[in-house]
């Protein structure tokens, strides 16, 4: 696998983090070991694991990390809406997140495809090939 930084999608799950940071400045000083460390922490874990996803040595622990990945973004889907809901995050920027979470969340499906195809492809090392005609 390429270097992480080389992904377009965790290009775009660390600009996220970045607004994400930005974003909870503002939130009120209650809320910095509840829903701030919650967002910052579902974002970072988005970029962290696609990062962890590439340093591993198999297509099966890459793909793994990336569905992690994907159910960091759903969660902080759920903490955006939360944070809309209670008032601490202004509708249009709540949009704004959304639409970026989404792009993201899609990315991250569309390369477990791609590496599961890439591994679909690849013809089975003789081990397993002699395990599979037993």
């Amino acid at each position: 696998m390429k270097d992480f930084k080389e992904l377009r999608v965790w290009q775009k799950a660390h600009a996220l983090t970045l607004e994400i940071y930005q974003a909870t400045k503002s939130f009120p000083r209650d809320e910095i070991y509840g829903l701030i460390s919650q967002m910052r922490r579902a974002a970072v874990s988005v970029g962290a694991n696609i990062a962890e996803g590439c340093g591993r040595r198999s297509d099966g622990e890459l793909t793994r990390f990336l569905q992690i990945a994907r159910g960091s973004a759903s969660e902080l889907e759920y903490h955006l809406l939360l944070a809309r809901d209670l008032k601490l995050l202004a509708n249009d920027a709540y949009q704004s997140f959304e639409k970026q979470l989404i792009e993201v969340q899609r990315m991250l499906t569309s390369l477990v495809a791609a590496v599961a195809e890439k591994a679909a492809q690849l013809p089975a090392k003789p081990r397993i090939r002699k395990a599979l005609a037993l």
